[in-house]
């Protein structure tokens, strides 16, 4: 997914500089990395902030009346398989208002128009995560353990995919 993508409420589109304050805070609350291991610390935030403006796959998902950064939609080929990996975080203050569902289901969907299925991966703690993939057509595939947590994958398949 490169190219920007309205739905209802939302724009997704590639990061820009303006968006790095709220995509650092995005890599640095700990309440939104709970389940990804933590804030990410200043050097690293630093690499990050040089290489996501622009970069494809990233996509900052801003409310379309306003123009408010709300968080980050990932769409790339991940290591597993090669297979097309969706990830997101959002800021909490817009948690439970259907905006990462919104988002994910656009990129998912996006996405299985070239790709023969999308997976995503969270722990098994973060029943939100994993109540939003199924939300959005995604169905338990395997489990294991990583990075000291068990891991839940799940996966769609394109409509005809094998």
């Amino acid at each position: 997914m490169t190219a920007a993508l309205r739905t209802g409420r939302l724009l997704l589109r590639p990061v820009r500089s303006a968006d790095l304050p709220a995509v650092t805070r995005l890599w640095t609350d700990p309440e939104v990395r709970r389940h990804l291991g933590g804030p990410v610390i200043d050097s690293v935030v630093r690499i990050r902030q040089r290489r996501i403006v622009g970069a494809p796959g990233f996509h900052a998902v801003v409310r379309a009346a306003d123009g408010v950064l709300l968080g980050l939609v990932t769409v790339e080929t991940a290591g597993r398989g090669g297979e097309t990996e969706v990830s997101y975080q959002f800021l909490p203050e817009h948690w439970g208002s259907g905006y990462a569902r919104e988002a994910v289901a656009a990129a998912v969907a996006r996405a299985l128009e070239t790709a023969p299925s999308v997976v995503a991966v969270t722990q098994e703690a973060n029943t939100r995560s994993r109540r939003l993939l199924e939300a959005v057509g995604l169905t338990h595939a395997d489990s294991f353990e990583e990075w000291d947590a068990r891991q839940v994958l799940y996966r769609r398949r394109a409509p005809g995919a094998l």
